[in-house]
């Protein structure tokens, strides 16, 4: 996804060239976005000249987006939320460990992809970096 808001504008990209520059497998890249073109993160178009592109701007997709949209899980709890970690029954530290996959979602959902890109194109620059705030 970083890599199609990096070329935004330069018409469809297709999953060959992102596996080329990213070294990312072609197979994987292909699941992945079968799963980004069903949650409506990408459109993709076939033929000459076909690929895929962000199906909305880069400052309207969230880091989340992404993340979710793969089925990717951003939890910190052993029980993955269920409260069952300690047998059947919460463990001493569920709610901290909670509380830290709230905080990763937040940070995450306040993230767009057009920041990440600028971040990356700022320290590329040689300017400073962009910081992000922790919610």
């Amino acid at each position: 996804m970083l890599d199609l808001s990096l070329n935004y504008g330069l018409g469809a990209i297709t999953l060959a060239d992102i596996s080329e520059r990213q070294g990312i497998s072609l197979s994987y890249l292909e699941q992945l976005f079968a799963r980004l073109r069903k949650q409506g993160l990408v459109s993709s178009s076939r033929g000459p000249g076909g690929g895929y592109r962000l199906s909305r701007s880069a400052e309207d997709i969230t880091v989340l987006d992404v993340i979710s949209a793969v089925d990717e899980k951003v939890d910190s709890t052993q029980c993955e939320g269920r409260k069952n970690c300690h047998g059947d029954e919460k463990c001493l530290s569920h709610e901290l460990w909670q509380s830290l996959s709230d905080q990763i979602r937040v940070y995450l959902d306040g993230i767009t992809l057009a920041e990440v890109v600028s971040s990356y194109e700022h320290k590329n620059s040689g300017e400073h970096v962009i910081q992000f705030d922790v919610v």
